[in-house]
């Protein structure tokens, strides 16, 4: 039987006018110590945001939001926070900021497959119930 772990994660989120308040979940950061396992999914959904902001600048936002999954994942080009450990990463994603990305309170739990656990996250907090549908609930996240 496996060996459950335990994890932190937090919820991303965009809002694309931050004077209104108004947000939707745009992806997912799972941290698994004992693993040492960093990962970010990204699912931005672009009828949301036209629904919220139809002037927001789509491509600004899915860049800074491919950001946070090449720190995630220690990418060769996501600069000098993505040179840090898995930890120092995490804790630099997850640190508050007042932007267009922001990104929730973190929460633990236990799993035993870090991976198959963001696609469940992704699957329950990112995606509408009709993208979940289409897309099932192990589609590949970034």
């Amino acid at each position: 039987m496996p060996e459950a772990r335990s994890f932190e994660y937090a919820i991303v989120r965009v809002v694309p006018r931050v004077e209104r308040g108004e947000r939707f979940n745009a992806g997912v950061i799972v941290w698994c110590r004992s693993l040492d396992w960093l990962r970010a999914g990204i699912e931005l959904d672009r009828a949301r945001l036209a629904a919220l902001a139809p002037d927001a600048d789509v491509a600004l936002i899915e860049s800074h939001l491919d950001s946070l999954a090449r720190v995630a994942a220690g990418a060769d080009d996501a600069g000098p926070i993505g040179r840090l450990s898995a930890a120092e990463r995490f804790r630099w994603l997850v640190a508050p900021r007042s932007t267009v990305i922001q990104v929730s309170e973190v929460h633990e739990g236990l799993c035993e497959d870090p991976d198959a656990f963001l696609a469940h996250l992704m699957a329950t907090l990112v995606r509408t119930p009709s993208a979940r549908s289409a897309a099932g609930p192990e589609a590949p996240t970034r």
